[in-house]
């Protein structure tokens, strides 16, 4: 009888746990669907009286957020490829490479990670002021072309690779670029997707560098956008809801696309690093 009810107990909590975490995400799809004034009654509906697209045609129409929805997947889709580029070399370098201080400039990185990001905003701020980048695509895409994190997640990932297997490439005349990219991207692919994932995300979903670099409001990316919108739309709740759906949807489904190949690496990792 225990064996029977711990599944059942198991299950449920699962469940409970999967109804609270959708719970937000579907008032806020049903807000965004409701008429104007609609989710400020008492008690709110859960779901909307007559569903209406009237609030993203809005959106679109008046508030712009067609352009800061393209600034968003401009700076994501860079900031994403060229981070892979240099964080997959640079990780696979620390680990498999051979080059004088390497292991010290490693450890030098790892004790930066300890430095929190706001501290180093001003300083970055300065000099990227001195380098003429403030309130452009630039600004946002350079100081994250690369991160500690990923080299870490790589390099920890390739120091899996065999060495007999670089250096039988080697004998067999293959250069490094060949070895790299024939040999060395394939065998990290599941940690390149995962890396790839929590690059986009977190750039997607960056609030604060963005506010602070980016003084033009026609290069706001969707959640700063969303936040000033919210400023000048303070009753509209369905408005911004609508605004919401637009910045969570477009990540929520590259996730679940790759979930698979995500799960992949982490569980790999976990087991190789």
């Amino acid at each position: 009888m225990k064996n029977g009810l711990a599944p059942i107990l198991v299950n449920g909590l699962l469940a409970f746990a999967a109804a609270v975490v959708l719970f937000p995400l579907l008032w806020m799809l049903s807000v965004s669907l409701m008429s104007a004034g609609e989710a400020s009654t008492f008690p709110p509906p859960f779901l909307p009286r007559d569903a209406t697209l009237e609030n993203y045609r809005e959106l679109f129409a008046h508030a712009g957020i067609g352009r800061y929805l393209a600034n968003s997947i401009l700076i994501a889709s860079s900031v994403t490829a060229i981070s892979l580029i240099l964080n997959v070399a640079a990780g696979y370098a620390f680990a498999k490479l051979k080059f004088a201080g390497r292991d010290r400039i490693f450890k030098l990185l790892l004790g930066a990670l300890v430095i929190p990001s706001q501290v180093a905003m001003v300083p970055l701020f300065l000099l990227l002021k001195f380098l003429g980048l403030v309130n452009s695509y630039g600004g946002v895409i350079v100081p994250a072309m690369a991160g500690i994190f990923g080299i870490f997640l790589v390099r920890q990932y390739a120091l899996s690779i065999p060495d007999e297997l670089l250096e039988a490439a080697r004998i067999d005349g293959a250069n490094e670029f060949r070895i790299f990219g024939l040999i060395v991207v394939p065998l990290l692919a599941p940690i390149i997707v995962t890396l790839a994932v929590f690059t986009l995300l977190g750039t997607w979903n960056d609030f604060m560098w963005p506010l602070i670099v980016l003084a033009d409001n026609n290069l706001y990316t969707l959640p700063v956008a969303l936040a000033s919108l919210s400023r000048e739309h303070v009753q509209d709740n369905e408005l911004m809801m609508a605004g919401s759906v637009l910045t969570t949807l477009p990540v929520l489904v590259v996730f679940l696309a790759l979930q698979r190949y995500y799960m992949e690496g982490l569980m790999m990792g976990s087991v190789k690093g």
